[in-house]
């Protein structure tokens, strides 16, 4: 999947204390320490079943999303009581689709991660998700983002963000089956950003110093790698291989689930994602992008909608003043 070596300097430990502003010190240590959780749970669900049920909108949901956003929600409110959080998932979903078993699965799996929860408490902590009016400070969380990814034990993210006033100001964003580097024995990366202050990675496993990434600093179209959805419900992909071949392009496109793509923009190993509607009224979810956006940006690089628009996160939870989504 790594298209081309990526040259990373290491940050110690102590440097990155001073790296991180003040102000956001408790939200990044509160969001990691929900997001490895809401990881740790989410591969013990991949590793022994790939069972779901469907939403109204056909779409497929997994006790690991609920246990995630349960976790990631609880999480939250623990530190930051105040603090709406716009999520995909919801309670309604668990109970009506999912029934009985599924609520006793995911509070089994709570509960082997340490989290002790009834059904009552379960469905409150999902619900604190379903803020749907804009305010000033928010969290954006996808508790799986992928999920069809998931299913199939390949790629798929856990995505958190902190807006403010509209903008992006704190993101993390975990991949579990992505490897930090080329070289990496085991999968999981872990990635972050604050506004202002870059984007960096670390193993999801191990406790070691985080690195700074980077987008690709290719300046010739023939030599950059395209990275779209693998789903092409999600993209219009005879489109892009247009785009592809006016500009050049000559590697294969690289298609991954969920906003690893994002990922692999940052740190340079992909040099354009292009998520291109097939419907002229559709509109992206924030919770699909919040995250990737702001670790693409401060690792240098730059996502717009297909007009060349920002991305407007302060209209609740679509992005409905934009079309589409182009990273570079």
């Amino acid at each position: 999947m790594v298209r081309r070596p990526v040259v990373r300097q290491s940050v110690t430990p102590r440097s990155f204390e001073r790296i991180v502003v003040k102000q956001y010190q408790d939200e990044l240590s509160t969001a990691l320490r929900a997001v490895r959780l809401a990881a740790r749970i989410c591969r013990s669900v991949q590793a022994k079943t790939a069972q779901f049920v469907e939403k109204k909108d056909e779409s497929p949901v997994t006790v690991a999303d609920f246990a995630s956003q349960a976790v990631v929600c609880r999480e939250l409110a623990a530190i930051f009581p105040e603090d709406p959080i716009i999520a995909e998932e919801s309670s309604a979903v668990l109970l009506e689709r999912g029934g009985a078993e599924t609520v006793a699965d995911v509070l089994a799996e709570l509960k082997a991660a340490g989290v002790d929860a009834n059904r009552e408490q379960l469905c409150e902590w999902i619900d604190r998700g379903r803020n749907r009016q804009y305010a000033d400070r928010f969290w954006a969380l996808d508790p799986i983002d992928g999920t069809k990814g998931f299913l199939r034990r390949e790629q798929y993210a856990i995505s958190l963000a902190l807006i403010e006033q509209g903008e992006l100001r704190l993101a993390v964003l975990c991949c579990p089956n992505l490897p930090v580097r080329e070289e990496a024995t085991s999968a999981g990366s872990l990635f972050y950003a604050v506004r202002g202050q870059g984007s960096f990675v670390q193993p999801l496993d191990r406790e070691e110093a985080p690195e700074p990434v980077r987008v690709s600093s290719i300046e010739t179209g023939a030599d950059a790698c395209l990275c779209e959805s693998v789903e092409s419900g999600h993209t219009a992909q005879e489109l892009a291989a247009e785009i592809a071949r006016r500009l050049g392009l000559k590697c294969p496109p690289l298609r991954l689930d969920s906003q690893a793509k994002y990922a692999v923009v940052a740190r340079g190993e992909a040099d354009l994602y292009l998520r291109l509607p097939t419907r002229a009224d559709y509109r992206e979810k924030i919770w699909d992008h919040a995250g990737g956006v702001l670790l693409v940006e401060e690792a240098g690089g730059q996502v717009t909608d297909v007009t060349g628009q920002p991305l407007d996160f302060s209209q609740g939870r679509k992005l409905q003043q934009n079309r589409g989504v182009v990273a570079t």
